[in-house]
């Protein structure tokens, strides 16, 4: 295998999560779906002959495209970045598909992104790389120029106006906080609490599955379930085989691992206040494929 073709399979198989990074920097699909190019552009070109983590020199790579977008947005007023001629390799044809937007849009929360628009190129960089993505605030500071401790700054001072301006939607965006709130959820289910389960639970709480779940033999599960107490009976004992994992960027888990390594089920969690306000089961294949998932240690 040439030196091509294997940054061309190391670029695919890390897509999916610069394409999140790039979607929480910008708010736009065509946007991210540009910075991924330019990201593969820049790596088609570079000497990685010395990288150690290309998944880690990627997210930096597409963290600074998308960092030039927001401050040419903001001097321009443009939303348009430049195109260029080279593809990168099997570049997908959903590039501008208004139906996946919309699910990613969903997946991160609309309020989400429009609280988002309001922070500063700098703060939002800082936020996100750090808050969504747990990079270093040293890696943050050599993008944006700055010390790690300005970094930590940008990213704390973010971090106030998102919880400030988010008050009606008030989704829990502290990775912390998240994963406590799953990885007790995820105890009770597997232990059948029941009682723990509905205090964990949001009184009005929905979960939905995909068609792909509903229809797997012995699921018994319904394609909407509303309220604490139903939700908390569909999940007694549901969650065996279960580990915690980023979600997109959120904490949520994957069930039951293929050989391939990849899940036959991931689910999204939505917290507000201490309690999950939405869990969402997805297990359809090319969903699940342009996810980006990443099991966390216990």
């Amino acid at each position: 295998m040439d030196q091509h073709q294997f940054l061309a399979e190391r670029f695919e198989a890390n897509r999916a999560h610069l394409r999140s990074v790039a979607y929480r920097m910008l708010g736009s699909m065509s946007d991210a779906d540009d910075a991924v190019q330019e990201t593969w552009l820049r790596l088609s070109r570079a000497d990685t002959s010395g990288v150690e983590n290309l998944t880690g020199w990627l997210t930096t790579v597409v963290a600074r495209v998308s960092l030039d977008m927001l401050r040419s947005r903001t001097s321009r007023h443009e939303e348009q970045f430049g195109d260029s001629q080279l593809d990168s390799p099997a570049l997908q044809e959903e590039n501008t598909d208004p139906e996946h937007e919309a699910v990613m849009a969903d997946s991160i929360g609309l309020a989400l992104l429009v609280v988002l628009d309001t922070l500063g190129p700098a703060e939002r960089l800082a936020f996100v790389l750090h808050d969504m993505f747990a990079v270093p605030f040293e890696e943050i500071g050599s993008i944006l120029g700055r010390s790690p401790a300005a970094a930590k700054q940008l990213a704390s001072r973010a971090r106030r106006r998102v919880q400030g301006a988010a008050s009606e939607e008030d989704i829990e965006i502290d990775v912390t906080r998240q994963r406590a709130v799953v990885d007790a959820f995820l105890a009770a289910s597997r232990g059948g609490d029941f009682d723990a389960l509905v205090a964990l639970l949001d009184p009005h709480v929905i979960l939905r599955a995909d068609s792909t779940v509903v229809s797997r033999p012995r699921a018994n599960l319904q394609a909407e379930v509303r309220g604490a107490l139903a939700v908390a009976g569909a999940f007694g004992g549901r969650a065996v085989g279960a580990q915690t994992a980023m979600v997109d960027g959120f904490v949520g888990a994957v069930w039951a691992a293929t050989a391939g390594g990849r899940p036959l089920a991931a689910f999204e969690f939505r917290v507000r206040h201490g309690k999950i306000v939405a869990i969402d089961i997805i297990g359809d294949r090319k969903r699940l494929g342009e996810m980006d998932l990443q099991v966390l240690s216990q």
